[in-house]
């Protein structure tokens, strides 16, 4: 039987689908596929958003993402991961939601549990300090992440248009958090790489690879252009950044090979910006990340150290034409 609570978060914090709408959010971008294709990622989230608010028990809503595309399904997990995050910061309970996604259905989405995670220490940054110890210790960064994805979707005006930097934020945390803005440029922009490479010149230069990495993992886990545009976007980075570029469509790689949800658009971005396949890609971050420090200090964790080595990988294979 669901508790009180639960019947009026459902009602008060479910999310319309409208909130995808380019329209809505006042997206730019000409390419109608690439829209629609994005738009119906942020359907995918907000479905899994409302379907995890409408079951108590992280453990039981899976099989309700039965009718969800395999390859969509990283999306859908990401705004459970959301849903309970808000739960946990909320609730009288105190049960650990989110930790019970992460040990069950969404172990093998870990990536994309993190990132959802930081859409509610975006909504409920007060509260965000209950999230902390359910977080794996080197993958917690990507909830930041997620904390600037968050962002860059929703005040776009200020955060992308307006380069407003968190001011709460010190250290490592306002890397990640650019990792998560660049992610978003690939919605704000429609997926339109020469209208995203002049945004990110705008701004600073310390900034820039975090976000371009950031970009790396959407074009490669989002999708939505085809190999040209690809190709574009690689020559738009340049040698000063298709490392970073790289880093995160290997990041995206892996983040599918873990889950089991393959697509052809990863396959696609990682041959044209990491230059090898997918799979190879997923194995370069395993290899990175052997040996790794258990610890590290403010400006460079583990995490940073895991995706520099990444970029030096990948850095080998540019070449100045």
């Amino acid at each position: 039987m669901k508790a009180p609570f639960h019947y009026v978060a459902r009602f008060l914090l479910r999310l319309s689908k409208d909130e995808a709408l380019f329209v809505r959010r006042g997206f730019r971008g000409n390419n109608p596929a690439a829209r629609e294709r994005l738009e119906a990622i942020g359907r995918t989230f907000i479905g899994g958003y409302n379907l995890a608010l409408d079951e108590e028990h992280p453990g039981r809503f899976p099989s309700r993402f039965k009718a969800i595309d395999l390859e969509d399904q990283g999306f859908a997990y990401e705004g459970a991961a959301m849903a309970f995050a808000v739960l946990d910061c909320l609730a009288p309970d105190h049960n650990q939601r989110l930790t019970m996604l992460l040990n069950g259905p969404g172990a093998a989405h870990a990536y994309m549990v993190h990132v959802g995670a930081g859409w509610a220490m975006a909504r409920l940054p007060w509260l965000a300090g209950r999230l902390k110890s359910q977080f794996d210790p080197l993958l917690r960064w990507l909830a930041l992440d997620g904390y600037g994805f968050h962002q860059g979707y929703f005040e776009y005006f200020k955060y992308v248009d307006g380069l407003y930097e968190i001011p709460r934020l010190s250290g490592y945390a306002r890397r990640a958090f650019d990792q998560g803005l660049g992610r978003s440029l690939w919605f704000v922009e429609g997926a339109d790489c020469s209208q995203i490479a002049m945004r990110i010149l705008s701004f600073p230069t310390f900034r820039r690879g975090d976000i371009w990495s950031g970009v790396g993992l959407a074009c490669a886990y989002a999708g939505g252009v085809n190999r040209s545009e690809l190709e574009a976007l690689r020559e738009l980075g340049g040698c000063g950044f298709q490392p970073h570029l790289a880093q995160g469509a290997a990041f995206a790689a892996k983040a599918r090979q873990r889950a089991g949800n393959p697509s052809p658009q990863t396959d696609l971005a990682c041959e044209i910006l990491c230059g090898i396949t997918a799979d190879h890609s997923a194995r370069v971050t395993d290899e990175a990340m052997e040996g790794l420090p258990n610890t590290g200090d403010e400006e460079v964790p583990p995490f940073e150290t895991w995706r520099t080595r990444i970029r030096t990988r990948f850095s080998r294979s540019c070449v100045i034409t």
